[in-house]
């Protein structure tokens, strides 16, 4: 399994903003948006932070996703 931040840009054209937006609203660091874009991990402070900007909650911003090869393996 690995997270997926889909939900995230999802919500983020939803409402007409750009990832500047969303850096400047819940003081985020450029790479910290670099790291989500590229699928990284990002600390829960970090994802609370978003929440709160965005006021949304948690299923807003990250899902969980299967791994193909997990999946075949098994």
């Amino acid at each position: 399994m690995h997270i997926s931040y889909q939900p995230l840009w999802d919500t983020l054209k939803e409402r007409g903003m750009r990832k500047e937006d969303l850096r400047l609203s819940a003081g985020l660091t450029t790479n910290m948006i670099a790291n989500m874009g590229k699928g990284k991990h990002i600390s829960m402070e970090t994802l609370l932070r978003i929440c709160k900007a965005l006021n949304c909650g948690i299923l807003n911003v990250i899902e969980l996703e299967h791994d193909e090869e997990a999946e075949i393996s098994n």
